[in-house]
């Protein structure tokens, strides 16, 4: 018999994840924990990556990634398509900028052959509707690009609740983070998804009675 995988909701995941930075684990490592986890899902060696990272929480987990690559010796450039990030992400960007990674903002005249790595960390598991502006330009040019993808926590574009895509990264790899999310086994997910891993960074479920609002 196959072995049943547990996975949850979009809703589920923002309110575990809630509950653990207000009780356990600090946001900034959480971040760390999951870029860790990219690191150790792939081998990087010998490859020149180039890491797409969006505004919100997800590109900050690329940002974190670049810096542990590049201190581990890796060729790695981070491209912004957008030039907002989050709080944790700034923190993760500076540091990947401390260490010697090249950064760059999304342009039509972005080229992604020089990568035969490429890594999306564009559009998290918040992302409910369809891509547009440079998110959607980086999304396509990742498609047709003749490299190894690599998405973290889901292909940007995906709904992690349906699987369903009017334009998403299809990718080698997936590396979950945390836990599974639904959309991972619905909807356009086995056409998306190549190889699907998770990685557990200590994120816990919360008591019944946890009030996510009270997250400020």
């Amino acid at each position: 018999m196959k072995e049943q995988v547990k996975s949850i909701s979009v809703a589920e995941m923002r309110a575990w994840d809630a509950y653990t930075i207000k009780t356990k684990v600090p946001s900034k490592e959480l971040m760390r924990r999951a870029a860790e986890g990219v690191y150790q899902s792939f081998d990087w060696t010998g490859h020149k990556t180039g890491i797409l990272c969006g505004s919100g929480n997800n590109g900050g987990d690329g940002y974190a990634l670049a810096g542990i690559m590049k201190r581990n010796g890796h060729a790695v450039s981070l491209i912004r398509t957008s030039e907002k990030t989050s709080e944790d992400g700034l923190y993760y960007l500076e540091e990947a900028e401390r260490s010697g990674a090249g950064v760059r903002l999304w342009g039509e005249d972005t080229d992604l052959s020089a990568y035969d790595v490429l890594v999306d960390c564009i559009l998290g598991t918040g992302f409910d509707g369809v891509p547009r502006g440079n998110a959607r330009e980086a999304i396509e040019a990742i498609n047709r690009a003749n490299a190894y993808v690599i998405s973290v926590d889901i292909n940007s574009g995906m709904n992690g609740d349906t699987g369903e895509a009017e334009c998403a990264v299809r990718s080698d790899l997936t590396v979950s983070i945390g836990f599974y999310k639904n959309g991972m086994f619905r909807g356009r997910a086995k056409e998306l998804i190549g190889e699907l891993v998770n990685v557990d960074i200590g994120i816990v479920e919360p008591p019944s009675d946890f009030d996510q609002g009270e997250e400020k």
